[in-house]
């Protein structure tokens, strides 16, 4: 078995997986960052990662990390872009699909016959109608996208801080518990 996975490169997948993907992950999760914004950087990543005009992700991800500063994890979004490149690419005719629903209108058709005129530029309406409707259909879902992901990834994060980093405090440090509410009340 041993043997199969060397010569067919399944171990030099693996080793590339861990250095770019496990290895940053870990260094991330280890540095202090809390789930919640693990979880929203995480979202965030993916939802502006799946944007159906292949090559703008990267400049999305980082014009949301300019605007919303200290909210996000940057080295979180950005990872979460670059595992999302090809949930993107499969999800690019969904999104075309769904905005055609939305719209009514024609399904662009997605034969040889539509590729040959591509490429002959004969069907450059066509194409600049199904972009904007991939674009449609990419912006009434994000806001769903990103709060689903934002609420299975909250638990997941808190448990992999909690086993990477057990001396994080997971609680939010500007929150102030009861006892120290009582304390402060007793002693005015």
């Amino acid at each position: 078995m041993g043997d199969l996975s060397r010569r067919s490169g399944l171990r030099g997948i693996g080793t590339w997986f861990n250095k770019q993907v496990v290895e940053p992950f870990v260094e991330i999760i280890s540095r202090g960052a809390q789930p919640k914004e693990l979880a929203l950087s995480a979202a965030l990543g993916i939802t502006l990662g799946v944007f159906p005009i292949v090559g703008v992700t990267f400049f999305l991800c980082v014009l949301a990390i300019t605007m919303l500063g200290t909210a996000v994890n940057a080295p979180t979004v950005m990872l979460a872009n670059f595992l999302a490149t090809p949930i993107e690419l499969s999800l690019i005719i969904v999104f075309l699909r769904f905005g055609e629903f939305i719209t009514g209108g024609a399904h662009f058709p997605l034969t040889a016959d539509a590729l040959k005129k591509v490429l002959t530029g004969k069907a450059s309406k066509e194409i600049l109608l199904s972009i904007v409707h991939a674009l449609l259909g990419w912006l009434v879902l994000a806001p769903f996208i990103l709060g689903l992901l934002y609420i299975v990834l909250v638990p997941c994060f808190t448990m992999l801080v909690r086993r990477f980093s057990p001396s994080i405090s997971l609680e939010n440090e500007d929150e102030v518990s009861y006892t120290e509410v009582m304390l402060k009340v007793r002693d005015a």
